[in-house]
């Protein structure tokens, strides 16, 4: 992926999974000094000699820019833009561990899809509470349609770069912007969270649709109207309805109810064939986000009084032991209504 940059920055990507180590060979190959933080001492020490991510992303090299590192204080210290690139449940825990470093001047970028569980917080909010002197133009999110396997392999790919900022925004578009990758600026930065979000439950259930064997129609409906479910809530929180009809809402909903490479889609499909998620999940060396995002979303839904159907239909089947085939005809069996409601 290499390209010309004017301006070569020094960028931190917390999170050395599929997604976070793609985003540090783009930003490396571009011409920034990326620093990529695992986890595990011994995954970053085995990352820096091997110079691949031979677990998460095998066969993709690492360009010289790019360095592993073990010290998560040191690498946000050092950077001008910090990736925030873990599991959304393990984000509080991670920015907790940085959260005596002086962020003054610096974006965050968030790259992880969901929604917190027990406070039914965005990203952005569970950055700007646990990190002192943060403030809201400082934090950005980078969602659309895209997946580590094709970013990787330099597929085409267009994805959002969103703040309540546009600065900041356009800085973080200018940072990741390449011939390939092609990022494109928002401000509704709600709308963008909860859509990246709540398409991986939707994922689900088209997984399960496929699951069970059943046709084309039915995973139309089950993208129409998550498209739906999801519209609701983001008004209902606030977010611009136009939103929706982008990268982070359509986009970004279809790849994930058809990709093969999407993992919400594969867990919902496993269930539908009659596999329990425990057994799924066990199996599977990446985090499906909308398993939990979709308890916390139930949760949040109720506590805000929206109908979302298929939501409910997901959280019965993965946490109440519901047969995926009762869940779908339950919901094909729903009182009728008006298709906008």
């Amino acid at each position: 992926m290499p390209e010309a940059r004017r301006s070569p920055m020094k960028i931190a990507v917390l999170g050395a999974g599929s997604w976070g180590t793609t985003l540090a060979v783009l930003l490396a190959s571009k011409g920034h000094e990326v620093l990529l933080w695992a986890h595990r001492p011994e995954f970053a020490r085995a990352l820096e000699a091997e110079r691949e991510n031979k677990r998460y992303l095998k066969g993709v090299m690492f360009p010289p820019s790019l360095h592993v590192v073990e010290g998560l204080h040191d690498v946000v210290r050092e950077a001008e833009i910090v990736v925030t690139a873990v599991p959304s449940q393990a984000l509080r825990q991670t920015a907790e561990a940085f959260a005596d470093v002086s962020l003054e001047g610096k974006i965050i970028v968030n790259v992880a899809k969901g929604i917190e569980l027990k406070t039914g917080k965005r990203m952005s909010q569970v950055l700007l509470e646990t990190l002192p002197g943060l403030t809201p133009s400082q934090v950005a999110a980078l969602y659309g349609p895209s997946h580590a396997e094709e970013v990787a392999h330099e597929q085409p790919t267009t994805v959002v770069a969103c703040s309540c900022s546009e600065e900041t925004a356009r800085r973080v578009q200018d940072a990741f912007h390449t011939r390939l990758f092609r990022v494109y600026v928002n401000t509704d930065l709600i709308g963008v969270e909860i859509a990246g979000s709540v398409k991986n439950i939707i994922a689900i259930a088209a997984g399960r649709s496929d699951g069970l064997g059943f046709g084309d129609h039915a995973k139309a409906a089950i993208i129409t109207r998550g498209l739906a479910e999801i519209s609701r809530l983001s008004a209902k929180l606030g977010a611009d309805p136009v939103t929706m009809s982008g990268l982070s809402g359509i986009g970004d909903l279809v790849v994930t109810c058809l990709s093969r490479h999407s993992r919400n889609r594969y867990v919902g499909e496993q269930i539908g064939k009659g596999r329990k998620l425990e057994e799924v999940i066990s199996e599977m060396n990446m985090v499906a986000e909308g398993v939990l995002t979709c308890r916390a979303v139930v949760e949040l839904s109720a506590g805000l009084g929206l109908d979302m159907p298929i939501t409910r239909a997901v959280y019965e089947m993965l946490f109440e032991g519901k047969p995926a085939q009762q869940a779908i005809l339950e919901l094909m069996a729903r009182e009728p209504k008006a298709e906008n409601y």
